[in-house]
This record gives C-alpha cells, sequence and structure tokens, in this order.
C-alpha cells in the first residue's frame, strides 16, 4: 500500500476559507438598507449659530460632524487635518466636507 501524500498547509487552510456564493450580496444589502434623504436647508438662525461653533473649531481639534454625503447622512468623528476658509471646506483626517453640506458640527471634548 502506498503512502498518503501530504497535503501542504496552504491547501489545508484553502479548505476552510469562507465561501462567497453570491459575490456582491451582502454590498447589494448594505446599498438597499441606505435611506435616502433630501439635504436639509438651514435657516437663519441654524446657519448662525453653525458659523459661531466653526469659529471655535482649529486644526487638531478633534469634532463631530453630520454632513450631507450625496443622498444621506454621516456622522463622523476625528481630528480636523484641515480648515479652508477661503475654500469653504473642513477636512476630518482624509474627509473633505464641504461647509455647506455641514448639519452640525461640535467640539470632542472629552474622550470616551
Amino acid at each position: 500500500m502506498a503512502p498518503k501524500s501530504k497535503m501542504s498547509r496552504e491547501d489545508r487552510a484553502k479548505q476552510f476559507m469562507p465561501f462567497a456564493a453570491l459575490k456582491g450580496y451582502e454590498e447589494a444589502l448594505r446599498e438597499k438598507e441606505r435611506i435616502i434623504v433630501p439635504k436639509i436647508e438651514l435657516s437663519e438662525d441654524m446657519k448662525e449659530e453653525l458659523d459661531r461653533r466653526m469659529h471655535h473649531i482649529k486644526e487638531k481639534t478633534i469634532v463631530i460632524v453630520v454632513f450631507y454625503s450625496g443622498e444621506v447622512y454621516e456622522k463622523k468623528m476625528g481630528m480636523v487635518s484641515k480648515l479652508d476658509t477661503s475654500g469653504r471646506y473642513i477636512k476630518i483626517v482624509n474627509t473633505k466636507i464641504p461647509f455647506d453640506d455641514i448639519l452640525d458640527i461640535r467640539v470632542e471634548d472629552s474622550v470616551h
């Protein structure tokens, strides 16, 4: 009787890798779960309050910002890497957010 040839570790590991029979299915489900909302037009009072808050923000400040991104509102927390008043945008880590898309912004004063 001939000895059985051993399967390599890589071949053995491949047996236990997850199998995605429906490629893109998970992504399609997540996309379907998105609720598309219209952009909210801020009142003059809301614009003034937002402007007041923006004046207290500097680079390297940790902020929480709610902003319109295409068809949905997103909430992002992170460090301000750039605040460009002439270009009218704020950059949170690598996300560039136009001032006109910001619904709310707050300085994060405590780390949880």
